[in-house]
């Protein structure tokens, strides 16, 4: 009887540890996305102070170009009062805005003296380096976010994760349709490009080995040109070999037997 008490205590006290292990865990992973989040969420807030500085330093140039800067301050405010909510609503609000940019910066190519601008220059790479750390933390991020709900899924740290409330993480990602967008490719013509003139197509029954045939006599005109090469006419092209002389119609050719 006495062994079976300390046999039942032994498996409560195991099972608590468990517990404790588990829920420990799962507290520290949260903690863990939390931050991982945080240090996004700076990298944010420094692009949406880059923002209205590069926007400026480019309307200075190309003020035509006004609908382009409406759009990206339009879609910049969006964001910035996305600031309270979900991972997913962040991630299409940073999505829209990132291509706005995206449009933005195609605008500037057909300005010269803007690219060459120092301050432009420097508010580029500031701007690049921000989307760097960005996309860093995000992988980061999703990468938490990945480990935290399949245990919230698995068993029996759902388990766990049911009784106490554990619920699942969004992931932030950021909708990029230029990146997801699949190339175009033809296969028209084989070896031939968009723009180009397609190689010229053998005449039916034709046959080609890919090596230089000599000219036969009689196929071909003196000076005939083919391939870049030009092919001299030989002496006394047209007529029989003085040795060999020429067969007759209906009689086999000398062979020389």
């Amino acid at each position: 009887m006495t062994a079976v008490i300390i046999v039942i205590v032994a498996l409560v006290v195991i099972l608590a540890i468990a517990l404790i292990v588990s829920y420990n865990r799962f507290v520290k992973q949260r903690n863990l996305i939390q931050e991982s989040w945080r240090q996004i969420d700076v990298e944010l807030h420094r692009r949406y102070d880059l923002i209205p500085n590069l926007v400026e330093t480019v309307r200075a140039y190309a003020a035509h170009e006004r609908h382009v800067f409406e759009e990206v301050a339009r879609l910049r405010t969006q964001a910035v009062g996305a600031e309270g909510a979900t991972p997913e609503q962040r991630a299409a609000a940073e999505g829209q805005l990132s291509g706005a940019l995206r449009q933005m910066m195609i605008s500037v190519e057909a300005y010269p003296q803007l690219q060459s601008n120092q301050n432009f220059l420097g508010l580029q790479r500031e701007l690049t380096d921000t989307e760097d750390r960005i996309a860093a933390g995000r992988r980061f991020y999703n990468a938490n976010v990945g480990d935290y709900n399949t245990r919230i899924e698995a068993f029996p740290s759902n388990l766990i994760a049911s009784s106490f409330k554990f619920e699942k993480a969004g992931y932030f990602e950021v909708k990029d349709e230029s990146v997801r967008a699949v190339p175009q490719v033809s296969f028209g013509t084989i070896g031939s490009v968009d723009g180009e003139q397609a190689p010229p197509q053998m005449p039916a029954g034709g046959h080609s080995s890919g090596q230089i045939q000599p000219p036969l006599p009689g196929d071909q005109q003196p000076g005939y040109q083919q391939g870049g090469y030009q092919q001299l006419p030989p002496q006394n092209q047209g007529q029989p070999p003085a040795a060999a002389p020429r067969p007759q119609d209906g009689q086999p050719p000398f062979t020389g037997a």
